[in-house]
């Protein structure tokens, strides 16, 4: 069951991770990775949210590693991260990969923690 929960997710969670891409590709600023570094800071609020739901509901194994093995380890792009800021160095692009990569972690760090307390405001 545990198997079947985390491939549903992940499929859901690449899915969506797509449907964001497609949607922010036509912006005019695919050269800062705008659906990577969205998919990072939204995945990080959820996963805050999920660890704290986690804490106050009795999940099942299966559905909170669905949620976050499947839906979210496929809905972020660490990987895909870490080519963009390799390329972006070698292509010279430095500054712009340094504010790129410290954005990315900051507001990925703020998102997880500001989920947490969202969290923890509607479950307790």
């Amino acid at each position: 069951m545990i198997y079947l929960a985390v491939a549903l997710g992940g499929a859901l969670g690449a899915v969506s991770r797509f449907g964001i891409g497609q949607w922010l590709a036509d912006s005019g600023y695919a050269h800062l990775h705008p659906a990577t570094f969205l998919v990072n800071v939204i995945g990080s609020l959820l996963i805050g949210v999920l660890f704290v739901g986690a804490e106050r509901f009795t999940l099942s194994e299966a559905a909170r590693l669905g949620m976050s093995v499947g839906f979210l380890g496929a809905f972020t792009t660490f990987s895909a991260f870490s080519l963009q800021l390799l390329t972006d160095i070698q292509e010279g692009q430095v500054l712009r990969a340094v504010f790129y990569a410290s954005a990315t972690v900051f507001l990925c760090l703020i998102s997880c923690l500001v989920g947490m307390e969202l969290a923890r405001s509607v479950f307790d």
